[in-house]
């Protein structure tokens, strides 16, 4: 049975549990005052962080997303530090190596776990910083080929000639060769077309040349050149050259379809064939012979049954 002796036995273990912890207490408050005071000036100097990063950094960095991602650790890491002081502060260094403990394994999990987020997460860092290409620009990966549309630090967006819109991770483009063909505004123009053998090269050049000499929004500063490259197989093969202001890839498609097409008049115009493929056949002359008896040897056809023929 519970009796009068127990009961008083565990009000004074239970008394003296309180007044311990109101001791305790007491000689806390100027610490607990002093962390309460540290957390909230860590408050305000990390929100005065942010601003002054996010005011200050778009003058070095264009990029939006790596702007507001830099701010935002800094936030965390000035509200971290007050964190750590104050536990300094209430005398809990147990907890303080705790925490640090425990959130080095749970980044090295992490970092096993997500490796390839963080590839593309730091690969995107580095474009932001490095930026070798930005929205609008068109470039061609190993793979695709298209205008960016955004650059994420995960991925990048770009939308296709076709018209689908593509994700690529970061880490592929970073890791891939990138052709930028909006870094030099301006890109060369290859047609490539061939006359018959018995063609004048030299005229078949002349008039190329001069079909193009009223060519809207051809650089006069670069060569217009026009290039034998080869012997086909049923005509002689050239190459016209010439380079235009590239912002799009309509211009590079528009002005390539404009030659193609004053090319073709102009021969037509002169009488330059551009020949369509041939093929010759090499017959052995015993095989021509017994194709000629067979094609020269009259045909006998047989007699059309009579009436009592079809009868029996």
């Amino acid at each position: 049975m519970f009796g009068l002796t127990d009961f008083q036995r565990a009000f004074n273990l239970l008394s003296g549990k309180l007044i311990r912890w109101m001791q305790q207490l007491i000689l806390m408050l100027p610490n607990l005052l002093i962390a309460l005071v540290i957390l909230t000036v860590t408050y305000f100097v990390a929100r005065l962080a942010r601003r002054f990063i996010v005011r200050f950094l778009p003058r070095v960095s264009h990029s939006v997303t790596l702007n507001n991602l830099v701010a935002t650790i800094a936030h965390v890491g000035v509200l971290l530090i007050g964190i750590f002081f104050t536990l300094e502060v209430l005398s809990l260094d147990k907890t303080v190596t705790s925490l640090l403990a425990g959130v080095g394994i749970i980044g090295l999990a992490l970092g096993f776990a997500f490796q390839d987020i963080a590839a593309n997460f730091i690969s995107g860092i580095i474009i932001a910083i490095q930026r070798p290409f930005t929205v609008g620009d068109v470039i061609q990966t190993e793979t695709y080929f298209g205008t960016i549309e955004s650059i994420n630090l995960r991925t990048l967006d770009l939308r296709q000639v076709t018209g689908e819109l593509v994700r690529v991770p970061n880490r592929k483009v970073f890791e891939s060769s990138v052709i930028n063909f909006t870094v030099t505004t301006q890109r060369r123009v290859d047609v490539e077309c061939g006359v018959t053998y018995d063609s004048d090269l030299e005229r078949v050049r002349d008039v190329v040349m001069e079909c193009m000499q009223d060519f809207p929004d051809m650089l006069t500063n670069r060569p217009l050149e026009v290039m034998f490259t080869g012997f086909g197989d049923s005509s002689i093969n050239f190459t016209l050259r010439f380079w235009i202001p590239y912002r799009r890839q309509v211009d590079y498609v528009g002005a390539k379809s404009e030659a193609i097409m004053r090319i073709k008049r102009a021969f037509d115009k002169v009488g330059i064939v551009i020949p369509f493929p041939i093929r010759t056949l090499d017959i052995s002359p015993e095989l021509l012979e017994q194709v000629t008896q067979k094609l020269t040897r009259p045909q006998t056809f047989p007699e059309p049954a009579t009436r009592s023929q079809q009868a029996e």
